[in-house]
């Protein structure tokens, strides 16, 4: 059993490099695509992510805010599934948190680009696997 599950997760979620997150389109299906980590997070309720506003992902979270993430420990063979919503923040506060230097890159008009905008995911569920066991905790 987790003792600690927000100290234990995210431990774990620190050191991936890479996130999995799962979007819904319109016929129903889960869509999965790998992230950079989040830019922040606030314990393991609150995750923020950078990506492109003409993504087919902020499409699909726009009509559907239900989300999932995934962070793997492949070394151990270890993982947690997140369950939630996501809010597409396009303000300017919301974008200046987490943009960093070198974000030109990906938005070459800088923080104000209107092709960048803030993935931001509230958790309320999640499943922790670990040593050939999983359990499921609610995120209050």
């Amino acid at each position: 059993m987790l003792r600690n599950p927000e100290q234990t997760i995210g431990n774990l979620i620190d050191k991936q490099s890479v996130a999995y997150i799962s979007s819904v389109d319109e016929e129903g299906f889960p869509n999965t695509k790998a992230m950079l980590s989040p830019r922040l997070r606030e314990g393991i309720k609150v995750f923020y992510f950078t990506t492109n506003t003409s993504s087919m992902r902020v499409n699909q979270f726009r009509n559907n805010p239900k989300a999932c993430l995934y962070f793997c420990d492949k070394r151990f063979f270890r993982g947690v599934m997140l369950k939630g919503t996501v809010e597409v923040l396009e303000d300017s506060a919301s974008k200046e948190l987490i943009w960093r230097e070198g974000d030109t890159q990906y938005y070459s008009k800088g923080v104000t680009d209107p092709d960048y905008c803030v993935l931001r995911v509230t958790v309320t569920s999640g499943r922790y696997y670990s040593n050939y066991s999983s359990q499921t905790f609610e995120i209050e």
